[in-house]
């Protein structure tokens, strides 16, 4: 099978090398910038980790894409660009990806070599590292990746080499087209050896961290701010504008506001939904809204009773009202979600779902149906407990969601926060009975949403299992045909919906405040990755 075939306008080497630009901040003429290239950034929660390989949570994964950079990155309207790859080919039968690295150095002045992303590799599947998104290695189908996960093979049996100090090369199991686009995640970011070896789980700290990213880490202040200044040894270091990067983790949606309208941020991490209709008309030109890879849900705990009911799990999933949350209590644009995979997802088609074309009312009477028929009624009410992490917007979904089975099915609610890391280790532990949970697309294919219902995903916290939609996704990793590849989404979106292990509720939107003179703001990147090596600050 010719690369041509398989790859369409990518087929030759030189054609991807030509194709595929890189990425820097680009300052139009006659634009005047700023004496005080500073940026502040709402960053929203404290991030768990800074190494790329056990980052969990898009506050960690923000600032490691300004610190690090792997084999390909993206631009501002979310396309697909170099990173430290400067080209790459592709076998003839598409199993064999090998890249050339350019003269890329990390912050200490040493050279990016293709070991480095060997290491990262093996690093992130390995069982002693404990990542949390050791399953996105496993994804594409690296060679002995799944094996190494489980314990099976040791980490240096992973399908990767060096063939020289310049080259890297990945073998997978069977082609992938889009394995290019999960290239640029934080989980495959090269990261120093002797640095990780040296200091152990000490070695993002600001006096012992070393990155290859456009901005090294300057200070960690926890709960304050995470500061970066540019790296000089940066390939590209010439095109980077900002001469300081502050990520403040101002859990607060309305402390965030009140900070960005005191001057003291520059763009929000999002804005409070009570403020959104005021602020448009206020600010019009401050409030961005564009749409996003991502899905907000509530997961169920498939391992307790009664919730390892799918009737309990239908019944709570019908009675959400989810255009009144999506319009009345969102309100910024986003969408109802009936499917998991949203709309935003590049060629996703969505699956024709009965249930979505009921009324609310014919819903709620057969949640209704469906929790007597288990056993629950005003005489044996159903009890859950909801979890959501600390924030305003998910208290208040929470306890417009809570009344909703309140009012419809008699269920008793109660309502339990937490932040952020307690949070994440209670899903993680199985420690509640429903969860809010949100998913937002590590690049852009339904894969990216559909994965996480595997059996085998270690952030599946519902611990659901179905060996036929393990099968469905594992088929369309493998399927080169677009359509056909669709359609066995499509078949996986219908299981996901007669098992429910978790209930969508609103396809996300990307809803935050940005002062006019931040130049360079992405508005097209439908996965919000937002560099700040691409953005400048205009003289105001």
């Amino acid at each position: 099978m010719k690369t041509k075939t398989l790859f369409a306008s990518l087929a030759l080497a030189a054609a991807v090398s030509a194709a595929l630009p890189t990425q820097a901040a680009d300052v139009p003429a006659g634009v005047k910038l700023d004496d005080v290239q500073v940026l502040n950034r709402g960053n929203g929660s404290e991030p768990a980790s800074l190494d790329p390989q056990k980052i969990e949570g898009v506050p960690g994964g923000n600032v490691a894409k300004d610190m690090f950079e792997g084999l390909m990155s993206q631009d501002g309207d979310g396309n697909t660009v170099f990173g430290v790859a400067k080209s790459y080919d592709v076998s003839e039968d598409g199993k064999v990806y090998t890249f050339h690295l350019r003269d890329a150095k990390w912050s200490n002045g040493d050279p990016v070599a293709a070991n480095d992303f060997v290491f990262a590799f093996q690093r992130a599947v390995d069982p002693a590292t404990a990542s949390n998104y050791a399953w996105f290695m496993e994804l594409p189908g690296i060679i002995n990746a799944s094996e190494i996960i489980k314990g099976e093979k040791p980490a240096n049996t992973l399908g990767v080499k060096a063939l020289d100090a310049k080259t890297f090369q990945v073998s997978l199991k069977a082609p992938l087209p889009f394995f290019p686009k999960l290239l640029a995640h934080q989980t495959t970011f090269p990261v120093p050896q002797k640095i990780v070896e040296k200091y152990g789980d000490q070695w993002t700290r600001p006096e012992n961290i070393v990155s290859n990213g456009a901005f090294v880490l300057d200070e960690w202040v926890v709960n304050e701010r995470i500061s970066l200044k540019p790296n000089p040894n940066y390939w590209n270091a010439d095109e980077t504008v900002l001469k300081q990067v502050n990520f403040l983790p101002i859990v607060s949606q309305t402390a965030d506001l009140s900070r960005y309208k005191a001057g003291e941020v520059d763009m929000t991490y999002e804005i409070p939904i009570e403020h959104f209709k005021s602020l448009k008309k206020e600010l019009p030109d401050d409030v961005t809204v564009i749409p996003y890879v991502g899905t907000y849900y509530y997961v169920f705990n498939t391992l307790k009773a009664p919730f390892n009911d799918v009737r309990v799990r239908k019944a709570l999933t019908y009675s959400i009202n989810r255009d009144a949350i999506a319009y009345a209590v969102k309100g910024q644009g986003e969408k109802p979600a009936y499917a998991f995979t949203p709309e935003a997802i590049n060629g996703f088609v969505k699956p024709d779902l009965a249930w979505e074309k009921m009324t609310q009312k014919e819903r709620d009477a057969e949640a209704k149906r469906l929790l007597k028929e288990v056993g629950y009624d005003k005489n044996n009410p159903l009890k859950v407990e909801l979890l959501y992490n600390t924030s305003e917007s998910h208290k208040k979904i929470a306890i417009a969601i809570g009344q909703m089975w309140k009012r419809n099915l008699g269920v008793e609610v109660t309502l339990r926060n937490e932040e952020w890391k307690t949070f994440l280790d209670s899903k993680r532990n199985n420690n509640f009975d429903v969860s809010r949970a949100g998913w937002i697309g590590d690049y852009n294919e339904a894969s990216t949403m559909l994965g996480l219902w595997t059996s085998y995903n270690a952030v599946n916290d519902a611990d659901w299992k179905n060996p036929e939609y393990d099968k469905l996704i594992e088929t369309a990793a493998t399927t080169l045909d677009e359509g056909q590849r669709g359609l066995i989404y499509e078949k996986a979106e219908k299981i996901f919906s007669e098992e429910f292990p978790a209930a969508p509720i609103y396809q996300y939107v990307v809803s935050r405040m940005v002062k006019p003179y931040v130049g360079g703001y992405p508005y097209g990147n439908a996965e919000d990755n937002v560099y700040s090596k691409d953005l400048y600050i205009i003289k105001h």
